[in-house]
């Protein structure tokens, strides 16, 4: 669905400033939408994996693993398709604030696309470079929209998503390198001019939701801090959207109707999106190819 029809519809969850906000801005927070007793919820779900994830030395079809990870001391970068490997993680997306506020900005009809646990372990959980999502996943048009919750309170020294207001206006940057090694990344010196007078941080308190278009530019520091900064990432889109190329992170739940009903017809955005790989072999992200020296890094910054 496109933005102009999106806002014939009244919003669930978020203020009409807050919705303004998001297709101002590309980014907005939604304090207080989940409840303590959610996030204790989830975090327990989070602890048994991160339990699992003991016998685990290489990555593998859950779990994307940081330096340093071992049995006696874990450290996740990612738990992949956290839907699919425990029943909160499911019931989190399908039935809570989280895909009402997804309806706020892809209209009525929801549709579930994928998930994530991105985890940043303290004292030097890893950055993200800046980039834009869209060309990992291009759909017919650009309402796929991440939800974001953080499990803990997150300020400045947490690593928090940051992101660039207003860039999901502007153009799709390659998320390939010179060689076309897919990287995800958008080089510091080709950022729009004057990026760093519209750079925000999108803290809050644990329960937070944090909307980000899938066309924003957007990144993360590293985690400096003494305290974990996991964040549940759920990507919805409106029902009438469609992907065009492999999901890199499948689940049985892929295409789920969570609000609404099913589209009898196909949305279409005329702006072209670029390709990525085909990810039907399987999806191993961009850090193979990314590095992860800070002084690279956009989000460093």
């Amino acid at each position: 669905m496109l933005t102009h029809d999106v806002l014939k519809h009244p919003t669930r969850v978020m203020s009409a400033a807050a919705r303004e906000q998001f297709f101002e801005d590309g980014c907005v927070v939604v304090e207080g939408a989940i409840s303590a007793a959610w996030v204790r919820k989830l975090k327990a779900a989070m602890a048994e994996m991160v339990e699992l994830s003991r016998s685990v030395e290489t990555n593998d079809g859950r779990f994307i693993l940081e330096e340093g990870h071992s049995r006696e001391t874990p450290r996740l970068r990612r738990l992949s398709s956290p839907v699919s490997h425990h029943p909160a993680f499911w019931e989190f997306a399908r039935d809570t604030a989280s895909a009402d506020v997804a309806a706020d900005v892809c209209g009525p009809d929801v549709k579930y696309y994928h998930s994530k646990l991105n985890f940043k372990w303290p004292e030097g959980g890893q950055l993200f470079d800046w980039h834009q999502d869209i060309q990992a996943w291009p759909h017919t048009d650009y309402s796929p929209v991440t939800v974001g919750l953080y499990l803990e309170d997150c300020g400045m020294e947490q690593g928090p998503l940051l992101a660039i207001r207003g860039s999901h206006k502007g153009e799709l940057y390659s998320m390939y390198d010179k060689d076309r090694n897919w990287v995800l990344r958008i080089p510091e010196e080709e950022l729009p001019r004057g990026w760093r007078d519209d750079l925000t941080a999108l803290t809050g308190p644990a329960g937070s939701l944090a909307l980000l278009s899938c066309r924003v530019i957007h990144g993360s520091r590293r985690n400096e801090s003494q305290r974990m900064r996991p964040l549940l990432l759920n990507v919805y889109s409106s029902a009438d959207s469609f992907p065009y190329v492999v999901n890199p992170i499948p689940s049985p739940y892929e295409g789920t109707i969570v609000r609404g009903q099913r589209a009898r017809f196909s949305s279409h955005d005329p702006r072209g999106c670029e390709i990525p790989p085909d990810w039907s072999g399987g999806y191993v992200g961009p850090w193979k190819h990314q590095g992860h020296d800070e002084k690279k890094s956009a989000a460093a910054g």
